[in-house]
């Protein structure tokens, strides 16, 4: 068969090339290019049967060896289809080759995408791997027309100041900063009284306080957690502590709530207290947009704070003092001219700390206070700070359709003291003023439908009385949903496993946890985990429309 002699001559080359300098095994290389030609006498039956009593030893690598035992399988199957030439009907190409038959060569493999070489059994890399254009140009393949391995399409994207066909030719006199640019500020993007700074290919806005976001669209005004509760007392501390009428009287840092009502109200600074403060840790960095101050009345006598300085810190150890920008000195601002009233100061530029500190200046006969901090939650996994407004279960904003859950309790089997699901508003006051469901058990859930899809991003939760038992939910899950069938619960971002919240420790406080990352979408269920005496809850919560 002379159709075979190419075959033939590569597999002798193919025998000695790939056995050792050994004398056994050139013996045996010699065996079996005689063995190779008296295949060529026999059936094709007695053909198989011999070229697989073939064995090399000591080759010199595996690529050799692999090598060889490809071209002795094509030379087999030229044997056996040699007469009618037609060699492809041995399934010689690999990782789903088409073989055919060409002029000039016994066959040709047709690879699919992602493979290359003779047969198939080569990853190719394509035209644009290495990269064959000069001068940091950009190759990009424009086709996918091809024969084999070979690509027949490609373009180089040359930076300014270079042109040809592979970027090699440097143009003389260009202006490598020639590139136009688009004036993104020029639609006026920023909302708010906000200036926009134009980047290339994107804009920044700088916005006024209170508000934040891409286009100055959010206002960072929520209520931090003073009047509320939502700042524990721990989280308040002082320089010192004014104690009255022979020291039954204690005016603690715990007091210093907005509106807090009672004989002993506020916070008030010892007399002896040269340099006073009182601090607020928010147990994380926060962005403080503003601050509502008030004083208070000590034995019918009217005190309160009428100038103070702020400090903030990011660690509780150094302090910063508030400047205006360009200003040199602390500023200064004007607090309360009486006992009762509220003074509103915002903070342009807002502050970002987790450590807040009120230092009075000036005080009327003591320095007496009562406040609430102003501002939200700085969340580094969200491009849009400040994304952290009440939805709308205190505000009522959220009508009462648009919260159900699985079950609701009823005191006593009474009508009139059923708990239910549009109860469980944060603050919410009364005899039946929050949710509960009849059973205490983890099946149990409530939800609420926003209406549209919203960016949820925290929850403040709270527990209530029911007729004097304390009852709150101490752990909770959280699941979302588009559509109100399909629900996901939120996951913890570390073991991947259902986050458990930490809820409430008694009846009133407020609990804030945050969401991070946040999340989407137009239902949100709280499902109870754990909790004191029964599943009890009151809540808001946090997010924003974007």
């Amino acid at each position: 068969m002379p159709g075979c002699d190419w075959l033939r001559a590569e597999v002798h080359v193919l025998l000695l090339h790939a056995c050792s300098l050994g004398v056994r095994a050139e013996q045996q290389a010699r065996a079996a290019v005689a063995t190779t030609s008296r295949l060529l006498l026999h059936s094709n039956r007695t053909v198989v049967h011999q070229t697989n009593k073939l064995r090399l030893t000591k080759t010199r690598s595996m690529k050799e060896q692999t090598r060889f035992f490809l071209w002795l399988q094509l030379f087999t199957a030229c044997l056996v289809f040699g007469v009618n030439g037609d060699i492809c009907k041995v399934n010689v190409c690999t990782n789903g080759g088409t073989c055919v038959t060409g002029a000039g060569s016994p066959f040709i493999c047709i690879c699919p995408d992602g493979f290359s070489g003779e047969t198939c059994n080569e990853t190719e890399s394509g035209p644009c791997n290495p990269n064959p254009c000069k001068n940091d140009a950009i190759c990009e393949v424009t086709g996918h027309s091809r024969r084999g391995d070979v690509f027949n399409e490609y373009v180089c994207k040359c930076q300014p100041g270079f042109d040809g066909v592979h970027c090699q030719n440097s143009v003389q006199g260009a202006d490598l900063n020639s590139k136009k640019d688009v004036n993104d500020c020029a639609g006026q993007p920023c909302e708010n009284g906000g200036t926009c700074r134009d980047l290339d290919g994107d804009f920044k806005c700088h916005c006024p306080s209170p508000y934040v976001g891409k286009h100055c669209q959010l206002r960072c005004i929520s209520l931090l957690g003073m009047e509320g509760g939502g700042i524990a007392e721990s989280q308040i501390s002082a320089s010192s502590v004014r104690y009255s009428l022979l020291g039954l009287q204690r005016w603690g840092p715990e007091l210093a709530r907005l509106h807090n009502k009672g004989l002993v109200n506020a916070w008030s600074a010892a007399a002896h207290d040269k340099n006073p403060w009182i601090q607020i840790n928010m147990q994380r960095k926060m962005r403080f947009t503003g601050i509502v101050t008030q004083g208070a009345s000590r034995m019918g006598t009217a005190e309160f704070i009428k100038a103070f300085k702020v400090a903030s810190s990011l660690d509780g150890r150094t302090y910063t003092m508030y400047r205006t920008d360009g200003q040199r000195n602390d500023y200064v601002f004007v607090g309360n001219m009486d006992n009762d009233g509220t003074k509103t100061n915002i903070f342009d530029p807002p502050i970002i700390a987790q450590y807040i500190r009120i230092i009075p200046v000036v005080c009327r006969k003591a320095c007496t206070l009562r406040m609430e901090l102003v501002g939200c939650e700085l969340n580094v996994y969200s491009n849009a700070s400040g994304c952290s407004e009440p939805m709308g279960m205190k505000s009522r904003l959220v009508s009462d359709r648009q919260i159900t859950a699985s079950s609701t309790f009823r005191t006593w089997g009474i009508e009139a003291f059923t708990w239910h699901p549009h109860y469980a508003r944060l603050d919410k006051q009364g005899k039946t003023n929050a949710w509960t469901p009849a059973t205490n058990n983890r099946s149990e859930w409530i939800q609420v439908d926003l209406r549209s899809t919203k960016k949820i991003t925290g929850i403040i939760t709270q527990g209530a009385k029911d007729f004097g038992s304390v009852q709150f939910v101490t752990a909770f899950k959280v699941a979302h949903s588009d559509d109100g069938q399909s629900w996901t619960i939120v996951k913890d971002e570390t073991t991947k496993t259902d986050k458990i919240f930490p809820g409430n420790s008694d009846n009133n406080v407020h609990k804030k946890n945050i969401f991070e990352p946040p999340f989407y979408g137009r239902y949100v269920r709280i499902l109870p985990w754990e909790w004191h005496d029964h599943i009890t809850l009151r809540m808001e919560l946090l997010g924003c429309d974007e």
